[in-house]
């Protein structure tokens, strides 16, 4: 057994047992031992970023870790961005990076790199195997450490020679460590300061399963005070019979409005409200000055604990909890494909125990309100902000939960960051149903233009956020890279087209035209 061999059984022992691909020649042991070692799904992405990001799809549907395998510092690099995501929504990874024999690495080649340097801005953990004998070891360390509350970045770096040499036991990851508990005597003052309207309680991370989020309705019924949650969720159960709550609007105005009326804030998983950016003549705290800001429990703390004991403490045990969204039968909608006709096409189709993840950006903000009232349902958004998350993030959606449908909402200028992902869909032939809002545009860029103070930008800066010259044909190249697609330009159209693909097993692009 040699070193990529002990690998791959210490990670399938720890119960990594996914892992998606993009490997080089320094990687190839690894490949080969996957024809020995039975156990590990592999899943080949024709680009690193989308490795990445269906590694991060792939922990927020089941909290465990995945791995991903990179081609030297080149192929870390190009995955980073969905890596940053990745960290900012907890998500767990494992990533194997391949690096040059010891006795290469003084030639100086031309593949050589920093690796750990360009791992450890987007990584917790990093660690270079040294030796073949401890791979398996530093395998487990590695997937101890991605189970780390809320679920950390792992990378460990595997020189060939460690990889192709005699390699060591197998080793079992550690069993996770229990999440942090939060003192009571913070819970009882916490539950004290929950009174009355101009009280939020604001939720984050793991406080947003539909358990949590019925603590927190019946906290909210009991004591008065109003729900909120961040703008961007790494994954919040919604829909009919759940405790429906609104999100922090991600423009500034709407967000300093909608936060001004509150005395008390107390924070369960979710931080301090702060802008996205920083925009001139605009705070970049989102409460006001005099706003008293509680922060009871952290996204790695034991927040089901935390909610049960405000729960409790308020007395609000037994209370139909506040919010509760009731079951709607949305119309079909017809005429012009806008934000708002689209979101109601998206109400009337989301199917139960659908998963929505949501990188509509500009088009998106309104579909929230529409369906609230879907069947039970699963919204995952981007917390880290880089572009391109979406596609990649289905995939591991897809994977991890092969009996649910998925519904991939992505901008047009989004979803050529990593369109590669459309193949990986095909080749795998997951059941997700893709909608390209089409508006030839970074919509969202010409909206920031006013909001940096940017008065009639000319011709050059508008041409730099345009995307019709040339227009880019979403239906030829989904149907190129081996999906079913669709072009559709009108409200009834879109609605029976999500129907279509829904009723597909395999995945299905449709380019909404607006």
């Amino acid at each position: 057994m040699n070193g990529a061999e002990s690998l791959i059984r210490s990670l399938i022992a720890s119960g990594v047992d996914t892992c998606f691909t993009n490997p080089g020649t320094s990687e190839m042991h690894f490949v080969a031992a996957l024809d020995h070692v039975p156990g590990m799904r592999s899943v080949l992405a024709l680009f690193e970023g989308v490795a990445t990001g269906a590694a991060d799809g792939y922990y927020r549907m089941t909290g465990n870790p995945a791995c991903t395998l990179l081609h030297l510092g080149p192929g870390l690099a190009n995955g980073l961005a969905n890596l940053h995501n990745a960290k900012k929504a907890g998500s767990g990874i494992v990533n194997i990076v391949g690096e040059h024999a010891e006795s290469h690495l003084a030639l100086d080649a031309p593949l050589k790199s920093d690796i750990q340097g360009l791992a450890r801005p987007m990584s917790h953990w990093v660690h270079s195997a040294t030796s073949a004998a401890e791979v398996g070891r530093d395998g487990a360390a590695a997937v101890t450490a991605a189970r780390t509350a809320p679920g950390q970045i792992a990378t460990l770096i595997l020189p060939s020679d460690t990889a192709w040499s005699e390699g060591g036991p197998v080793v079992t990851a550690e069993p996770p460590a229990p999440r942090a508990t939060v003192p009571s005597e913070a819970v009882v003052a916490a539950a004290r300061a929950l009174s009355g309207p101009r009280t939020l309680l604001l939720l984050g991370g793991q406080a947003l399963t539909a358990a949590n989020l019925d603590h927190a309705g019946r906290i909210a019924a009991k004591t008065g005070c109003a729900l909120l949650s961040e703008w961007s969720n790494a994954r919040l159960e919604r829909g009919a019979g759940r405790v429906s709550i609104g999100r922090i609007p991600y423009p500034i105005d709407q967000a300093l409005q909608v936060l001004e009326p509150f005395d008390r804030i107390v924070l369960v998983g979710a931080r301090p409200p702060i802008g996205f950016f920083a925009y001139p003549g605009k705070p970049a705290r989102l409460t006001r000055p005099d706003a008293e800001i509680i922060d009871l429990a952290d996204w790695a703390a034991d927040l089901d604990a935390v909610l049960d004991g405000l729960e409790q403490e308020a007395g609000a045990a037994g209370t139909t909890p506040l919010g509760l969204a009731e079951a709607a039968e949305l119309p079909v909608p017809t005429g012009a494909l806008t934000p708002e006709t689209i979101g109601a096409a998206l109400g009337a189709t989301i199917p139960e125990n659908a998963i929505v993840i949501d990188e509509a950006v500009t088009t998106g903000r309104s579909f929230f309100p529409v369906t609230a009232g879907a069947p039970p349902h699963s919204w995952i958004n981007n917390r880290g902000g880089s572009i391109g998350y979406s596609l990649p993030v289905a995939i591991g959606c897809a994977l991890a939960c092969p009996d649910r449908k998925v519904l991939a909402l992505s901008g047009d200028g989004s979803a050529m960051y990593t369109p590669q992902a459309l193949w990986t869909m095909a080749r795998e032939g997951l059941d997700v149903t893709v909608l390209i809002f089409a508006n030839r545009s970074y919509q969202i860029l010409r909206g920031e233009l006013t909001n940096v103070g940017v008065q009639n930008p000319g011709p050059k800066a508008l041409d730099m956020l345009s995307l019709d010259r040339p227009a880019i044909d979403w239906v030829g190249l989904a149907k190129s890279l081996g999906l079913e697609a669709y072009r559709v330009d009108e409200a009834g159209a879109l609605t029976k087209a999500i129907e279509t693909g829904l009723a597909l097993d395999g995945p299905v692009l449709i380019e909404v035209v607006m």
